[in-house]
């Protein structure tokens, strides 16, 4: 049976939001929600969720480059935790070391100005499309 995911590439300003499927490992840019004070807009956040009904949630987890924790990473697990009290829902933390930087050079190579926005949502889909092949090698 096919699930649908939502992919969050959390920081304290901006959170980017993708949309995968797990049968068809397609995965999609949403759009990136701003956060106020530290504090995930939720109603946006509640409006994706019943949007597209997703069955999981995955949420990147920022390390730094040896793996080690860094000062948001706790922030990423603590949105993970209220994005499940809150929906219910199976989340997902998945190490998204260098997902933004990679996200930020494909948007460059396409040309034209990068927004911040963009890069927020391209690296959701890379964290979503990083657990997706995670799945398919287990």
């Amino acid at each position: 049976m096919s699930q649908t995911l939502l992919g969050f590439d959390y920081g304290t300003k901006r959170i980017g939001v993708a949309v995968g499927q797990d049968i068809s490992h397609s995965v999609t840019p949403l759009t990136t929600l701003s956060s106020q004070n530290d504090k995930p807009d939720w109603n946006a956040i509640s409006k994706l969720i019943a949007e597209w009904q997703p069955d999981r949630l995955v949420v990147g987890l920022p390390l730094h480059l040896d793996g080690s924790t860094q000062p948001l990473t706790e922030k990423a697990q603590r949105f993970g935790n209220q994005l499940k009290g809150r929906y219910n829902l199976p989340v997902e933390m998945v190490d998204e070391r260098l997902t933004s930087h990679e996200a930020e050079a494909e948007l460059a190579a396409q040309g034209g100005k990068v927004a911040k926005a963009d890069i927020d949502a391209l690296a959701a889909a890379l964290i979503l499309q990083s657990w997706l092949d995670q799945q398919s090698n287990e």
